[in-house]
């Protein structure tokens, strides 16, 4: 763990309840910690996970980092109050978005997981930006492995057993959607965030019966994935 302080933080007004994970979406790691310390930028997040596996803590838990920006999830409208953030370098779909080494993700995996142990966050609350913010974020992005901690139990699986197809209309997909935790003001960019994390081989938008049978499956009291 190293400490580069950013003063890019203010008080909670909520407990956590949520993990939220990024990429940094800049071209390295030095321009993104650079950013995140920067008075101007008013970005921040609590850790920032370089590719090579360094863990640098940026911000205290107890004080709401600036991560999340204009977000929503599960009723919640102050995510970053809510929520712990941790940046994972990677250029991002802007500069070259490019799977994450097994490094990096060898060192998340135990940070994640101590996280959510000390603060009690449900697998449903371990969230992607975009799923918090799916109007303006694709990050992590399509190639983040959630399948990684699913396995783990430190992120809900994709179901893949059992699916059914409940052939909702496009209007009832987007309450099953609404009610999973979504924001579907934007309704396309909300299905799109959907299969960016639970489909990510198609993101097209479009309600299909293989994201009706992902999202009622995800409904139930215990999804049944590959974890």
């Amino acid at each position: 763990m190293i400490d580069t302080p950013s003063p890019n933080f203010d008080d909670r007004t909520l407990p956590v309840t949520m993990l939220v994970l990024h990429y940094t979406g800049m071209p390295d790691a030095a321009s993104a910690i650079e950013w995140m310390t920067n008075p101007a930028s008013k970005v921040s997040a609590h850790y920032c996970v370089t590719e090579d596996g360094q863990v640098i803590r940026m911000v205290d838990e107890d004080k709401r980092a600036w991560h999340a920006g204009l977000a929503y999830w599960r009723g919640v409208t102050d995510v970053n109050s809510a929520s712990v953030g941790i940046e994972i370098v990677n250029p991002g779909h802007e500069w070259g978005y490019r799977p994450f080494p097994e490094e990096q993700i060898s060192a998340l995996i135990p940070l994640v997981a101590d996280i959510v142990k000390r603060h009690g966050i449900t697998r449903g609350n371990i969230v992607g930006h975009s799923d918090v913010a799916p109007a303006r974020k694709q990050d992590p992005g399509e190639l983040f492995p959630w399948h990684r901690l699913a396995r783990l139990r430190l992120s809900l699986p994709r179901p893949t057993k059992n699916l059914m197809d409940p052939h909702w209309s496009d209007g009832g997909f987007l309450l099953a959607l609404e009610r999973f935790g979504y924001d579907i003001t934007d309704p396309v960019a909300a299905i799109r965030a959907f299969q960016r994390r639970y489909r990510p081989e198609m993101i097209d938008g479009i309600i299909d019966g293989e994201c009706r049978s992902i999202l009622l499956a995800l409904l139930l009291p215990q999804p049944q994935g590959d974890d």
